[in-house]
Order: structure tokens, then C-alpha cells, then sequence
């Protein structure tokens, strides 16, 4: 059963005077251009109940319901399913580890979702995915039917890379905070109760992985605690990579200037395993062991292994790279594994130099949702999306360094290129940029939010 798509005067207006110029960072106008005409001219046809059913509530995944919302008028019905009561943000969340800022500033309610745009809020898990049926049914037990799926699942961690891991995270002695929340104040709690002269080791796996320069920034965060609290303490980065993987000369520059002596870094160290059974009671701490290097022992350890999409993307069949990462048609990230199922972020089989981040995550999300609109109403898709990403990193209270990037679709290649020329580095850590990096985080939590 089809109806059409009809806008007030006010939605119309939305769409010709606000969208385009605030968006046009994240897509470029094409595309759009083309949907704001379409619904300008009311001309195309949209399902009378086509449901969009979204799965994570993360950048990615709240960005998205909004914008299906906003780009349809309210005629697409958006369900998300998402556990957690509240967003809390990965980006800034080092700072807690600082002692710079509090979980409680990083957090936000999914309220205004449903009350302002509409949107359908599940609070609970997906057990599993049935493409051919289009359901998907929750822990609960409950089933959801959908015309469309967007899965926005984040990342998975492969404890069983680092023999011991796991068993070692469940009993909290070594802990990931990859994902802020619980995690993270438990880990700001272990160093809190590390002695000064103390060491505090992150150990960073081989990317791609969520956050490139997130390790980095750690590292600058947790020394800059040291610096204030336990000025004899050390912080050990033990990458498998050959050297930083983001922002290098930036980050060093930071560790000679702003902590020396006490940061120490380490390339080609490849972690496979823990023991943390010389720890007292419930202590942290314990022994990385790697696969070529001697073993490092640290008071407290931040252990990261390697990473591939969320369960779910997984257990559906979508991880086609690799058995790790989900392929997707850039033009609207639909899976190339399943037809109907969209996949955004962390989770995506990344295009050449496209950083896991949450700015990409976000405007992964605005293309999909465009396109998903344009699918559901028989419009053609943008064939020329554009995609921008800054990512922030504080490397003590106040100072930022930053990278940049400009990313456009390449029809040839059906992948997204970096533009020459666009994008950049900061030129040196400065109090500027961490006002602007606090900014960025407040805009785009509104903007994925409402």
C-alpha cells in the first residue's frame, strides 16, 4: 500500500533554507538538493507504513533515526532499539581518565528522540536477525518486522587474540573502556589506587580498530594525572603497529614537551596473552606477554585486542571482510551480504584512509538515511555523497591537537577517496582547539539527538 510523501509549508522550508547549508559539511548538496525537491514537489511515493527499524544508539545509530524522521516528513516509522538508558560519548571520554571531565557531562537522554522527532525507543538487545523474513527479535523475546534494517553495532572485541584477556576483564583486573561508560570510571578508580612510581601500560592492537588516535590521547590523559597526583609514575604505549597510527609527530611532541620521562612508547609490540595471577586479591595489574618482545609488567594494565563489528553484524552473516568488518555499498550503506540491511560506523569495512570514528559514524548515518528515503519512495540515490572527519585529541586539560579529512565518492573505484588537498593537521597543541573540540561534541550530540 503506497501513499505520498506531503510536507507542511514549515518542513519545506526546513528542508530549502536549514538543511542544505548545515549538512552540506557532512554530504555535500547533490544529494540533498534532489531530496528537498522531491518533497517540494510532493511527487513521490512513500509506503503509508514503511518502517525503518535501527539497531544501535550510538553516532551512527541515532543519527540516523533522526534523519529518517526529519528527511521523510514523518512518514517513514522509525524504531530504535538500543540497552543503555543514555548515550554517554567515546570521544572526550579520556578526559575522565584525567580527571578533566565527568562521565556526566558526556551523557545524554534519548528522550527528545521520541517526544520531538517521533522516533519509536525499545529499550533492550537483538538476539537475532532474519533477512529473508525481515524480523529481527529482541532478548525479550518480542518481534519486530521492518522494511529496512540499520544496523549500527559498534565494535566487538576478539578476547580470544590475548590468551587471558578475557578472563581477566570479567574479574575487572584489566580493563578496555573502549566503549565510555561503567568501564571508564572503573579504570580512572584503578589508577586512582595505583602508588606513585607506579606504572600504568595501554597496549594497542594492529589496526584497523576503533578510534585511531584514542590510545594516544590515553596516554596523554593518563600522564597528565600522573603529572598532578603521582609525579614518579610511568606510562607505558605498547603498540603493534610500527609507529603511531595517528597524528605521530603531534602526539611525541606532546610526550617529550608536556610529560618527560614519563611517557615511554614502543613499537612492534603485538600482545597475546596476560597474567594477572601475581595480582593480590582483586588488584589490577599483571604481565603482557607479546609475540616477539619480552614481557612488561605494569600495576595497572589497559589492554586492547583486536577488534571486529558488533555481535550482531556478525551472527547475521554481514562480516563479509575478513570475518571482521561488514562491505557495504557506499552510495547507501547498504550490506553487499543482505539487500535491505544498512550497516553504519565502527562496524563498515572502511573506505581507503577513512578513520572509525564518531564524526565518520555521523555522517555515514546521513547518507544511509537519504538514501534509504530515496529507496522507500523510488527516487534516484546521490551519486556524488561527500563525507568529512575531524577528530580531537586533548593532550592535557585544555590542549587539542587535530586531524582532518574531506572524503568523496569515487564512481569509478565505488568507494570514497580522500580529496587532495582538504583535511589537515594542527600545527601544535593549543587551549583554541579544545574549546572548539568541546563545541564540536556539544553540536553534534544535539544534531544526532535533537
Amino acid at each position: 500500500m503506497a501513499g505520498r510523501l506531503e510536507l507542511s509549508p514549515a518542513r519545506r522550508r526546513w528542508l530549502r533554507q536549514a538543511s542544505l547549508p548545515a549538512l552540506g559539511a557532512f554530504l555535500g548538496g547533490t544529494g540533498l538538493a534532489r531530496l528537498a525537491g522531491a518533497a517540494e514537489g510532493g511527487a513521490a511515493p512513500l509506503p503509508a507504513k514503511a518502517r525503518v527499524l535501527v539497531v544501535g544508539g550510538g553516532y551512527g545509530g541515532a543519527t540516523v533515526a533522526r534523519y529518517l524522521r526529519l528527511f521523510s516528513g514523518g512518514r517513514v516509522e522509525v524504531v530504535l532499539v538500543e540497552p543503555d538508558a543514555a548515550f554517554v560519548s567515546c570521544p572526550l571520554s579520556n578526559l575522565v581518565l584525567g580527571g578533566h571531565a565527568a562521565l556526566a557531562e558526556l551523557t545524554r537522554g534519548y528522550g527528545t528522540l521520541e517526544a520531538r522527532h517521533g522516533v519509536r525507543l525499545v529499550r533492550d538487545t537483538v538476539a537475532r536477525i532474519d533477512p529473508a523474513g525481515q524480523t529481527a527479535t529482541l532478548a525479550s523475546g518480542a518481534v519486530i518486522a521492518w522494511d529496512r534494517l540499520v544496523l549500527s553495532p559498534g565494535v566487538e572485541m576478539l578476547w580470544s587474540e590475548v590468551e587471558g584477556l578475557q578472563d581477566a576483564q570479567q574479574q575487572g583486573r584489566v580493563l578496555q573502556a573502549w566503549k565510555a561508560g561503567a568501564e571508564t570510571a572503573a579504570l580512572r578508580r584503578q589508577l586512582g589506587a595505583m602508588p606513585d612510581g607506579g606504572t600504568f601500560a595501554i597496549a594497542v592492537p594492529e589496526l584497523p580498530y576503533r578510534c585511531p588516535p584514542g590510545p594516544y590521547e590515553r596516554a596523554c590523559q593518563v600522564a597528565s594525572y600522573f603529572k598532578a597526583a603521582k609525579p614518579r609514575s610511568k606510562v607505558l604505549v605498547l603498540d603493534a603497529n610500527d609507529d603511531v597510527t595517528s597524528k605521530p609527530a603531534l602526539f611525541k611532541r606532546a610526550w617529550v614537551e608536556l610529560y618527560p620521562g614519563m611517557v615511554e612508547y614502543r613499537s612492534g609490540h603485538k600482545a597475546v596473552a596476560v597474567d594477572t595471577t601475581g595480582s593480590a586479591g582483586g588488584a589490577a595489574g599483571g604481565v603482557v606477554r607479546f609475540e616477539v618482545q619480552d614481557d612488561v609488567r605494569a600495576d595497572v594494565l589497559n589492554v586492547l585486542p583486536p577488534m571486529r563489528a558488533g555481535a550482531i553484524a556478525v551472527a547475521t552473516g554481514l562480516a563479509n571482510a575478513n570475518a571482521r568488518w561488514c562491505h557495504v555499498d557506499f552510495l547507501s550503506f547498504e550490506s553487499t551480504a543482505a539487500r535491505g540491511i544498512h550497516v553504519l560506523g565502527d562496524a563498515v569495512q572502511s573506505a581507503p584512509a577513512m578513520p572509525k570514528s564518531g564524526h565518520m559514524a555521523n555522517g555515514h548515518a546521513k547518507v544511509a538515511a537519504a538514501a534509504i528515503v530515496a529507496r522507500l519512495a523510488g527516487w534516484t540515490l546521490d551519486s556524488q555523497p561527500v563525507l568529512t572527519n575531524t577528530c580531537y585529541s586533548f593532550v592535557d586539560a585544555t590542549r587539542v591537537v587535530h586531524v582532518a579529512s574531506v572524503h568523496a565518492y569515487d564512481a569509478a573505484e565505488k568507494t570514497f577517496r580522500t580529496v587532495p588537498g582538504s583535511g589537515g593537521l594542527s600545527g601544535a597543541p593549543n587551549a583554541r582547539e579544545g574549546e572548539i573540540a568541546w563545541h564540536w561534541a556539544r553540536t553534534t550530540w544535539a544534531d544526532m539527538l535533537g
